[in-house]
């Protein structure tokens, strides 16, 4: 097999030949058809993620064929279209496990951080943690659901029931979401980059009721909004948006800080909460749904061994939607 392995953090990744692998008890070998570029990646490049594995191979929106089958497997078969998330593995014996809370597991591997990922042309899952796609859509277009898709399913899901949603920061999870709450009936705002004229468009060419920049106030109050930016400023600008009785919920794994803010935004019941991985049932509910949303993914691809292009275009904002990795 080949891979794009990181050796240690803020390095380029390096395109590698490595021995085949092979599934242990309860795991599958997949052979990789596309595997989506996410802003987690870019975290995990930059050491701004704990204790890492290293070297580590990364990638978590993994589309692809089972050619393998561990020990114990049920429920799978051979050529079998599954995709593989973030959350690669808990332990299911934690407080958080038995509570069905499992995206807070004591105990978690994670996809393409903790345990090796998807820019490669196969990789190793735990079968438990893979979901079966079946065969409609493309490849490229299934695979920023595996993350972008389904953390903004959770996100939105906690953000409440409010009719009004503000998104700061319309990328891969932005543009996918966006189209989610208005398939609910919900009213969208988009949050670009000041200036993100581009961006702005393509929020309003996918129903967003309003764009503008991070820096404006939307032209009403918002029953909530999420934040897909990673930039800690947001907070309280976000705060300031929704109205009495609103949420702000952070959707990142990672942030940079969130500088001092009058507690008057926060006052009148206003909360701010923070999202954390996913469970399979989030997998199961949102992948069951999503066939029904006309979802229109934007992508652009990129070879698989030119994952550093890839990355460096999402740092610099050079595309619209997500980048998607094809060995």
């Amino acid at each position: 097999m080949k891979a794009m392995v990181l050796g240690r953090p803020k390095s380029p990744l390096v395109w590698t030949e490595l021995p085949d692998r092979h599934p242990g008890p309860g795991q599958i070998r997949v052979k990789v058809l596309a595997c989506g570029v996410c802003r987690t990646d870019l975290h995990v490049l930059d050491g701004e993620l704990p204790r890492p594995k290293s070297p580590i191979i990364p990638g978590h929106e993994i589309v692809g064929r089972i050619d393998e089958i561990g020990e114990g497997v049920t429920g799978l078969k051979l050529a079998d279209r599954v995709g593989i998330p973030w959350l690669g593995h808990t332990c299911g014996v934690c407080p958080y496990c038995e509570a069905s809370r499992e995206n807070l597991c004591d105990a978690p591997l994670f996809t393409g951080y903790t345990r090796d990922g998807g820019f490669a042309t196969a990789t190793i899952a735990d079968a438990r943690f893979a979901f079966p796609l079946g065969e409609t859509g493309a490849d490229v277009s299934l695979a920023p659901l595996l993350c972008a898709g389904l953390i903004g399913w959770r996100s939105l899901a906690i953000a409440g029931e409010g009719r009004t949603i503000g998104l700061y920061g319309f990328g891969a999870a932005g543009h996918i979401v966006a189209q989610v709450a208005r398939w609910q009936g919900r009213r969208v705002f988009a949050f670009t980059r000041p200036g993100d004229t581009g961006n702005q468009a393509f929020a309003r060419s996918l129903g967003a009721d309003w764009a503008g920049g991070s820096d404006e106030a939307p032209p009403e109050k918002l029953d909530a909004a999420i934040i897909y930016a990673t930039v800690g400023a947001l907070v309280p600008l976000a705060l300031k948006a929704v109205r009495k009785g609103g949420r702000v919920v952070c959707a990142g794994i990672h942030m940079s800080d969130i500088p001092g803010f009058a507690y008057d935004i926060l006052w009148e019941e206003r909360q701010l909460v923070s999202v954390a991985n996913l469970t399979r049932q989030d997998g199961i509910d949102f992948l069951g749904q999503a066939p029904k949303m006309d979802l229109q993914i934007k992508t652009t691809t990129y070879p698989m061994q030119e994952a550093n292009t890839a990355l460096a275009d999402l740092c610099a904002g050079r595309f619209e939607g997500a980048a998607v990795l094809v060995p």
